[in-house]
């Protein structure tokens, strides 16, 4: 049934509206949606698309009535794509238009979450303890300041191209730099972007918080290949893991190897692991193994709370 959204009902519960905008082809397309819910949705808090769109359609103007034709879409999105996953492109890549009080709202909750992510993954590597929330800002804030002075220019995943690097191979490698938060990016990935800075050009020392663990599995399962397993957090930060082998994919969560192995029957490797890892490890180990391997926690590194 066409949507008359002209009427001054539905234009009254379209005040409180945030619009999605994208520019396909020659024409700028647009979505409603409730306000606050795009970047919950794009970071994964909320799922139910009911909860986020106004309107289930693509306009070319929201505040005018003006649904995009099946011609105008078609035209830019192509003819086999239907409307629902052009309304899910727009939501994943378009520019959310929101007022300035509203838009600095979002920077300020995005800002705060990257903060508590990082403050929570980095530690001083000498020390092993864990920096305040106050401290991991005051280092991000200056390599904002470096980064707005850099000759680079700044890109939506808040770095910027650098003219400064490092020698590798003969050749110049750029180093991650930080900008600050964005909105069209979720506050775990501008975490990884913001810890990657901080580790390259440490402002304050830091280094990774890592578990320290013994696994041990009989020698009979390693061999085994890996059967169909949950989607990993190390899979979903963007990480490679390895595939094929038990044994093969227990050592791509282990980031550093100490020792390894074979007593007996036994294959034992002691090595670090990314905290944020230890669980789907676990679960990998008791689902692949049936209970016959373990991993024992020898030191969790971060052991005092910084001041």
């Amino acid at each position: 049934m066409p949507q008359n959204i002209n009427q001054p009902s539905n234009q009254i519960r379209l005040t409180n509206v945030s619009l999605v905008r994208m520019k396909k082809g020659k024409k700028r397309f647009e979505v409603a949606c409730y306000k606050n819910k795009v970047l919950e949705w794009r970071s994964g808090t909320e799922k139910d698309l009911d909860n986020v769109l106004q309107i289930p359609n693509v306009f070319l103007n929201v505040s005018k009535g003006q649904v995009a034709s099946k011609e105008d879409l078609a035209k830019s999105f192509g003819k086999d794509t239907s409307r629902d996953d052009i309304i899910l492109e727009i939501l994943k890549k378009g520019d959310i238009q929101v007022g300035e009080k509203e838009r600095e709202a979002q920077l300020e909750q995005i800002h705060n979450e990257v903060v508590d992510i990082v403050a929570g993954k980095l530690v001083d590597p000498t020390s092993k303890r864990v920096y305040t929330a106050g401290m991991i800002e005051k280092a991000l804030d200056q390599l904002s300041s470096q980064g707005a002075n850099a000759h680079g220019t700044p890109s939506a995943s808040g770095t910027a191209t650098p003219t400064n690097g490092e020698a590798e191979g003969g050749k110049m490698r750029e180093l991650p730099r930080w900008t600050g938060v964005v909105t069209n990016k979720s506050a775990k990935s501008q975490a990884l972007d913001a810890m990657k800075a901080l580790i390259a050009h440490q402002p304050i020392p830091v280094s990774r918080a890592r578990m320290r663990l013994r696994i041990t599995c009989p020698t009979g399962v390693l061999k085994q290949a890996v059967k169909a397993a949950p989607k990993s957090s190390a899979a979903e930060d963007g990480e490679d893991q390895a595939k094929g082998t038990v044994k093969d994919r227990i050592l791509s969560y282990v980031e550093q190897v100490e020792t390894q192995d074979v007593l007996g029957e036994e294959w034992e490797v002691v090595g670090f692991v990314e905290p944020g890892a230890f669980k789907t490890l676990t679960e990998f180990i008791g689902t692949q193994t049936k209970g016959r391997a373990r991993a024992e926690v020898l030191d969790m590194a971060v052991i005092h709370e910084g001041d």
